[in-house]
């Protein structure tokens, strides 16, 4: 083949793909869209789509697993090419993959595993998030009386992340230097179900406890409203996701650790994916991607993007990186220094 017909057919290809871009409608269902950081996702897959020439399309679930297979029914019919599922419960999406399947729709499985091959699963390290979680919590309290604040029941980060903390405190535990004096999951990861959780907790303790590990922002602010009310704030509470309010506790010393998973980078990975599978790109030969075992041992295609914990000692990241405005981080804050 000839320079000239080589760059020739380049140049067709690149067009018959951005024409097919162009032409490619990218579904998105959303489990609910009551939590902050869900925003910051949807803006990061609609940049991926926009610079790839495909439209977005979305549907919100509103905690609804019902409602949710109802809107994936009705995102198929708009002609989709692609699907990303936030799934509300994973253990009920299953004929929603169905439905996508014999449509010839490639599914990505956002944020939370779909056990099921024929979604691509993208999420951050979860079991990890759990250790950084534990981790920091422990340094804060390497003795005492835990707490553990699990997310909801019917997601598997939920169990993801407290795998991870186990590993962390299990040695602390079999030491007899940490007991767990109680757990509770939290119903759709609601702050209001953390709280009153919380709360049935420190009465039961009598207020014996002295760190809690919560399992994302949302939870944590629950938990600190009821240590608040019994005069506690301040002792150790993780979370993750990096929330305004979580990062401000942070700051302010009633949070000691949120996780942060920059969901800019997962919903513009979402987008690529989403783009790649309806442009015929095979799962396997997505860039970046690896095998997971779910804890069902099934093999699923997957991308697990890496975590960054903040403590007071590095908010400088999220500050530097765009992620908070200095004035909202540093709310009624003295004596850090970021906020000077």
């Amino acid at each position: 083949m000839t320079k000239a017909l080589l760059l020739a057919t380049t140049v067709l290809a690149g067009l018959t793909t951005m024409a097919q871009a162009a032409d490619m409608k990218v579904c998105v269902s959303w489990s609910n869209f009551r939590e902050e950081r869900w925003k910051t996702d949807e803006a990061a897959i609609k940049g991926a789509l926009d610079a790839a020439g495909a439209a977005y399309i979305s549907a919100d679930a509103q905690t609804s697993a019902t409602k949710q297979l109802a809107d994936i029914e009705g995102l198929i019919t708009q002609g989709c090419n692609a699907l990303i599922v936030l799934a509300q419960d994973s253990a009920s999406i299953g004929p929603a993959l169905d439905a996508a399947a014999d449509a010839g729709i490639p599914v990505v499985g956002y944020d939370r595993m779909i056990d099921d091959p024929r979604a691509f699963y993208l999420t951050f390290d979860n079991v990890e998030v759990g250790r950084m979680q534990a981790r920091a919590v422990l340094a804060a309290m390497p003795k005492g009386r835990y707490v553990m604040i699990k997310g909801s029941p019917v997601d598997p980060n939920a169990d993801f992340l407290r795998g991870g903390q186990q590993e962390v405190l299990q040695a602390a535990i079999d030491a007899g230097d940490i007991t767990i004096v109680a757990e509770a999951y939290t119903d759709d990861w609601q702050p209001a179900n953390a709280q009153k959780n919380m709360e049935q907790i420190l009465t039961e303790a009598d207020n014996g406890v002295d760190a809690v590990v919560a399992s994302n922002d949302g939870t944590a602010g629950g938990v600190v409203a009821a240590l608040t009310a019994q005069g506690m704030a301040g002792i150790p509470v993780s979370g993750q996701d990096g929330d305004m309010a979580a990062l401000n506790r942070v700051a302010l010393g009633t949070q000691t650790v949120s996780v942060w998973k920059d969901s800019r980078a997962l919903g513009k990975a979402a987008g690529e994916i989403a783009v790649a599978l309806a442009s015929g790109t095979a799962m396997a030969d997505v860039a970046g991607a690896a095998k997971f075992t779910s804890p069902g041992g099934k093999e699923l295609t997957s991308i697990l993007l890496a975590p960054q914990p903040i403590t007071k000692d590095n908010l400088n990241l999220v500050l530097d990186a765009g992620w908070i405005a200095k004035d909202v981080l540093c709310a009624g804050v003295t004596g850090v220094a970021v906020c000077e």
